[in-house]
């Protein structure tokens, strides 16, 4: 089921970011404590298979990152300071990884919404290679946003519904 049902009941002030950076479980925990978003829901993005489950993702076969789909108030938080999160939430220099998570599915990308964002995110990532903070480049893809499914109901707000777990760290830088 593609998430625009669910975003439905947001407000005009709010705009749209999608970040995939390995297990979406993790990310959409860091996203979910920062002030300015309003929302955030776990889905799959940008493969070829229309309503594939998790299980259909985990194969790795169908394209498909587990990404978060965030919604945020820009008169509180601004598009490139979801972009620092991003950076600071993951190792974006391992190809198609994070930590023990092996698989396409698990892949760094930003998914721009508009313009704008796309001209944020390339500056972002050319600040992000340039900062030093890891001897490598990014590997990080940048690319539109496409269909979004939201992952099943077990998964959205995981770390909630299953205390004492987790799976990424915020970096200071």
């Amino acid at each position: 089921m593609q998430s625009s049902s669910r975003n439905e009941s947001s407000t005009k002030t709010t705009e749209a970011a999608t970040f995939a950076a390995g297990c979406f479980w993790g990310v959409e925990h860091i996203f979910k404590g920062v002030k300015g978003v309003v929302k955030t829901t776990v889905g799959y993005t940008g493969g070829g298979m229309e309503n594939p489950t998790y299980r259909n993702v985990s194969t790795g076969n169908t394209g498909h990152a587990e990404a978060v789909r965030v919604e945020y108030d820009p008169s509180v938080i601004s598009y490139d300071e979801l972009l620092n999160y991003f950076w600071r939430l993951h190792d974006p220099t391992q190809l198609n990884r994070q930590g023990p998570d092996i698989g396409t599915q698990y892949r760094s990308v930003i998914f721009y919404h508009n313009q704008e964002q796309k001209r944020a995110a390339e500056k972002s990532k050319e600040q992000f290679d340039r900062s030093g903070v890891f001897s490598k480049k990014t590997v990080t893809e940048i690319k539109p946003a496409g269909a979004f499914y939201d992952a099943e109901e077990y998964h959205q707000d995981y770390f909630n519904k299953n205390p004492g777990r987790s799976c990424h760290i915020l970096r200071d830088r």
